[in-house]
């Protein structure tokens, strides 16, 4: 699906389904230098069992016109532009990590226009070490390579894939790989500079799904806890022996959290 949001142009997968005004609409981001595939089986269940989709590359991701943007804040008022330039009054918002903050903000700027949020991997404060942010602003592999090994969890870097023969970590390496120049680095100062989750927390109106890898080296269960606590109406959804890339590690078990709500 090709949309114009504020003269840029915008892709949303929607799971090979055209959107029906009479559906509601989930809405997916993506965390920091990604894109729309690390969606792709959620994507395609809601397609085909009753909601409309938008699987969304951020500016500058995927095949989105850039540059990216780097603050939630401003990807935030982005998501509502791009709810209007989708002519949609409301929506459920799905983000992981960056994408969760981003669903966040959101929300808390445009409560009339989200009737559902389901937050993955999140944290109230997402810092990130000065090191990593000098490696991706420089354009050093190394910045892929520690977000990979970070992200996903230690039994994803010897298999742990359904698919017999496919590597897990290999995988988020190369979709790391071909994002966009600048893409991770932008995402990754977002994140850090961040300091508005709480705030936001309480101005959400909508029942709010925090879901949190039990094995998440980035963003800790205890994180979940207290940004679930700050919100009128949320709960926390623990997934077991995973870690931060939950949508990947363990997609059956994220695909049956984010139903409940959404």
């Amino acid at each position: 699906m090709d949309l114009s949001v504020a003269g840029k142009h915008v892709f949303a997968a929607t799971g090979g389904k055209t959107l029906r005004p009479e559906l509601p609409t989930i809405v997916f981001l993506h965390g920091s230098g990604m894109d729309r595939t690390v969606w792709t089986l959620q994507t395609r269940y809601f397609a085909h069992h009753g909601r409309n989709v938008m699987a969304v590359d951020l500016p500058g991701h995927g095949a989105s016109a850039g540059p990216p943007l780097d603050t939630i804040e401003a990807l935030a008022d982005w998501v509502v532009a791009l709810l209007d330039a989708a002519r949609l009054d409301k929506a459920a918002l799905v983000g992981h990590s960056l994408g969760a903050l981003v669903a966040l903000e959101a929300a808390s700027r445009a409560p009339t226009r989200v009737w559902a949020l389901a937050l993955l991997g999140v944290a109230p404060r997402m810092p990130v070490h000065p090191d990593l942010l000098a490696a991706a602003r420089a354009g050093d592999h190394a910045a892929i390579d520690l977000v990979a090994a970070w992200g996903y969890g230690r039994r994803q870097h010897l298999g742990g894939h359904r698919a017999p023969g496919l590597w897990m970590l290999g995988g988020g390496i190369r979709l790391l790989e071909r994002g966009p120049a600048g893409g991770l680095a932008a995402s990754l100062a977002a994140c850090d500079a961040y300091r508005g989750a709480l705030e936001a927390a309480k101005r959400v109106r909508c029942p709010t799904l925090i879901v949190a890898g039990a094995a998440d080296r980035m963003t800790p269960v205890a994180g979940a806890n207290a940004l679930a606590a700050a919100m009128e109406d949320a709960r926390v959804t623990v997934i077991p022996d995973c870690g931060h890339m939950m949508m990947v590690e363990r997609p059956d078990q994220t695909l049956d959290a984010i139903a409940e709500i959404a």
